[in-house]
């Protein structure tokens, strides 16, 4: 008797990594982690990503035996610093203002944590995006069309934030979106959830 699929719990509440998700057909539940995000001192955001991506994970993990769980965290930075969601449109505005011609790197940590034998997969996936110059009449015609604040970087990249872009460099767009499917599929297969298995 083939053995059952072990339950899988995303580690969000967020709707974008939920809508992500749910296109690779597995059933899941969500839990929210409720993990401190704040930076420790002289943390590198590569370093953040993965350490609260696994913090994400084991924290809905020691609620959920017997699943398997996905953790992940994202980060955007510019100039080595990391761009935070801004919350409001005068941030945003003053983020959009600063990406202007340039490059953000988005970083984003995916973890996968198998309960039944305590097995961890932890990995950052990169992104690039780089901006158009943007004009000061760009910036608020997009921020009032899209509000994105509640977006690292200040756009969503699956709406209108792509007329903001010269062009994006990276293997996977969803990782962008902030839960990169191409990765986590590969690690899904690892413990047994293969959104192409016929099984049940």
């Amino acid at each position: 008797m083939a053995e059952a699929r072990p339950l899988l719990v995303l580690a969000s509440t967020s709707p974008y990594r939920r809508d992500l998700l749910a296109r690779l057909g597995l059933p899941f539940e969500t839990d929210a982690p409720e993990v401190d995000e704040t930076p420790l001192a002289g943390e590198a955001p590569e370093t953040l990503v993965r350490r609260l991506s696994e913090a994400k994970a084991r924290a809905v993990a020691a609620r959920h035996p017997g699943a398997v769980v996905i953790g992940s965290d994202q980060v955007a930075v510019l100039d080595g610093e990391v761009i935070g969601k801004p919350g409001s449109f005068e941030r945003a505005q003053e983020q959009l203002r600063r990406a202007s011609g340039r490059t953000v790197d988005f970083l984003t940590g995916l973890a996968v944590l198998d309960t039944r034998d305590g097995r961890l997969q932890l990995e950052v996936v990169p992104f690039r995006v780089v901006f158009r110059p943007l004009s000061e009449a760009r910036i608020e015609a997009y921020l009032r069309r899209d509000e994105p604040y509640d977006c690292a970087g200040s756009f969503r990249s699956e709406r209108l934030g792509v007329a903001l872009f010269e062009r994006m460099e990276g293997e996977d767009p969803t990782a962008l979106m902030g839960l990169p499917l191409i990765r986590l599929v590969r690690m899904l297969e690892a413990v047994g959830l293969d959104p192409l298995s016929s099984s049940d």
